[in-house]
């Protein structure tokens, strides 16, 4: 990076542009300092993108005017090259919501004279912060748009929005991430682990029969949304208990969730309270132990978790039935809904799964879980591959 970069007048120019509409934006009331941001995010990323994009600036640009915007706004954060590309990418990824992306011209991006350019990209950020009129673009936009949360879009930081954008590809995966972070208020970290494991493919995609089961046609919708089909208790490492694989039983997976209960609460989903485990009821002289037993404040119902080390039976169904009868006998109280269930085992044939539940009139679903090192497997060669190697 030389001087001449440096004093470059084109560069100072860009300079000038952001910093106006940085201060311009600290100026809004802290009410909307979070909708402000990302308008002027998205500003900034138009600017920087129809800029660099088109050749106008050279390949240095971004470090150039960070390092300058630094130096002339001492304490200034968030502007660091690596955020200006970031905002680029916000800007580029949400292309689609900028009817006027097309009325920037070469000869403003020409012209030395900045009031051109100052205008333009102050248009780019009062799109971006005009909510309705967002809204009424969504709706005009291509039909590869689907309905994209507002208030949802414009609740969640801009480091939220990278880590969706960086995460997934289609529309309706940020769509359904936008919603997430809303809804269950992710912190960064939380939300990049629902993406890794997948959330928006995962979730809702568990053979259940709620739909029968549960009158309400909301309530049965919350049910659906509300759990996944494969969970990954990645605090479970049979290893680290000394005992194999095939030896473990539901006791072992039990007891390792008990004693990691708020990383399987935090897992699980949103609203689950923890009651407890092998929960005991008598019912006319029999003994009923329940595996775990929860309270969902969402669905304001008990959760019965039955674990399973193998595979799917359809008998499991009936045991857990059973289970959920004498809990909506004896121990659902007024304003409760039913209770439901889910069988977490180790593998289901989820076709199989669907037309066994037919048999039941009680809401219950069926999902299966990975532990720390089947993961760990799955990234590595099989023993034979393994021999070859070496």
């Amino acid at each position: 990076m030389t001087m001449k970069d440096i004093l470059s007048p084109k560069y100072n120019d860009a300079v000038h542009q952001i910093k106006t509409a940085i201060m311009q934006s600290q100026s809004k009331a802290l009410a909307s300092v979070n909708q402000e941001q990302l308008a002027l995010y998205y500003g900034i990323g138009r600017y920087i993108s129809y800029n660099t994009r088109k050749g106008y600036w050279g390949k240095e640009a971004v470090d150039v005017i960070s390092k300058q915007l630094s130096i002339e706004m001492p304490g200034l954060k968030g502007f660091s090259p690596r955020n200006l590309r970031n905002m680029r990418i916000f800007y580029e990824k949400w292309k689609c919501l900028d009817t006027n992306s097309s009325v920037a011209t070469d000869e403003m991006q020409k012209s030395v004279n900045s009031s051109v350019a100052t205008d333009e990209l102050q248009k780019s950020v009062n799109l971006a912060v005009a909510t309705a009129k967002l809204g009424s673009k969504i709706d005009a936009a291509n039909n590869n748009l689907l309905d994209i949360p507002i208030a949802a879009f414009f609740s969640i930081g801009f480091t939220h929005h990278i880590a969706i954008l960086s995460g997934s590809s289609t529309m309706e995966e940020r769509s359904f991430y936008i919603h997430l972070c809303h809804e269950e208020k992710l912190s960064v970290s939380e939300l990049q682990k629902r993406i890794a494991e997948d959330a928006f493919h995962n979730q809702g995609k568990m053979p259940n029969n709620f739909n029968a089961a549960i009158p309400d046609n909301k309530q049965a919708f919350k049910a659906i949304q509300l759990f996944k089909d494969e969970y990954l208790l990645d605090f479970i490492n049979v290893e680290q208990l000394g005992q194999r694989e095939e030896d473990i039983d539901e006791r072992v997976i039990e007891n390792e969730i008990v004693h990691n209960i708020r990383n399987f609460i935090m897992t699980f989903g949103k609203g689950f309270a923890y009651i407890g485990n092998q929960v005991h009821y008598d019912k006319l002289g029999h003994d009923n132990w329940i595996d775990l037993l929860f309270f969902n404040r969402i669905l304001r119902s008990l959760v019965v978790v039955e674990l399973k080390k193998g595979s799917f039976k359809p008998g499991y169904l009936g045991q857990l039935s059973h289970y959920l009868h004498i809990l909506d006998d004896d121990e659902r109280i007024e304003g409760e809904n039913p209770p439901l269930g889910i069988i977490l085992c180790k593998d289901a044939d989820k076709t199989f799964v669907e037309y066994v539940l037919q048999d039941y009139q009680r809401p219950m679903g069926v999902a299966t879980y990975r532990a720390s090192q089947e993961r760990l497997k799955q990234l590595l060669p099989d023993e034979e591959e393994m021999k070859k190697l070496l």
